[in-house]
C-alpha cells in the first residue's frame, strides 16, 4: 500500500579510503606471516632459540627507544636554553619507530626495525616522508588540516619569536618618567 508520499532519498555514503579498507587486512596478514615465520624458525632450530631472539629484540628495542628519547629531550632542552625552537628531529622519530618494531614479537618486525636503525635508510625515508607530506599539504582542500598548516606557515614562516619591548616615540616631549609596564597580551 502506498501513501503517496515520496520515498526519502538518502545521500550516498562517502567512499571509504583505501587505507581504511586495506589496513585491517594488512595487519591480519602481517600477524599470520609473523606467527608462521616463528614456527618455521622454531622447527629449524628450537623453541629456546626463538625465545632468545624475541627477548633480545625486546631488550635492544627498549635500549634504542631510551637512547632516542634521551637525545630528543636533550635537543629540546638545549634549544629552550638558547631561546629558540628545536632544530629538525634528527631521526629520533624513526629511531623510536625502529625500537618499537624491535620490541614487538616477531622476526619481520625485527628486520624492519633493524633496517630503520641504519642512518642511510633513515635519511632516505625521512626525505621521502617530507616530500610526500609537502605534496599532500599543497593539494589539500580549503578548510582541511593541510590548509591550517599552510596558513600557519604564512603567518609565521620560520617559527622564530623575537622577544623585545616596543617603544613608541609619537611625541618626543611626552616621555613618562619611571619604568614602563611590561607588554602582555
Amino acid at each position: 500500500m502506498t501513501t503517496g508520499a515520496p520515498t526519502p532519498t538518502y545521500p550516498a555514503r562517502p567512499r571509504r579510503s583505501r587505507l581504511r579498507t586495506w589496513l585491517p587486512l594488512g595487519i591480519a596478514a602481517w600477524l599470520v606471516l609473523e606467527i608462521w615465520l616463528l614456527t618455521v624458525v622454531a622447527d629449524a632450530s628450537s623453541g629456546l632459540v626463538v625465545l632468545l631472539l624475541l627477548l633480545a629484540g625486546a631488550v635492544l628495542g627498549s635500549a634504542v627507544i631510551k637512547k632516542a628519547g634521551r637525545r630528543a629531550f636533550q635537543n629540546l632542552n638545549e634549544a629552550l636554553q638558547r631561546g629558540g625552537s628545536p632544530s629538525r628531529g634528527g631521526g629520533n622519530g624513526l629511531l623510536m619507530l625502529g625500537g618499537l618494531l624491535l620490541m614487538l614479537p616477531g622476526l619481520i618486525s625485527d628486520a624492519v626495525g633493524l633496517a630503520l636503525l641504519v642512518p642511510p635508510v633513515q635519511k632516505a625515508l625521512g626525505r621521502y616522508t617530507e616530500r610526500t607530506l609537502e605534496r599532500k599539504l599543497r593539494t589539500a582542500s580549503p578548510g582541511s588540516l593541510g590548509d591550517a598548516f599552510r596558513q600557519a606557515r604564512i603567518h609565521r614562516p620560520d617559527g622564530k619569536v623575537v622577544r623585545g619591548e616596543v617603544i613608541r616615540d609619537d611625541e618626543p616631549g611626552d616621555a613618562q618618567p619611571g619604568p614602563r609596564p611590561p607588554l602582555t597580551r
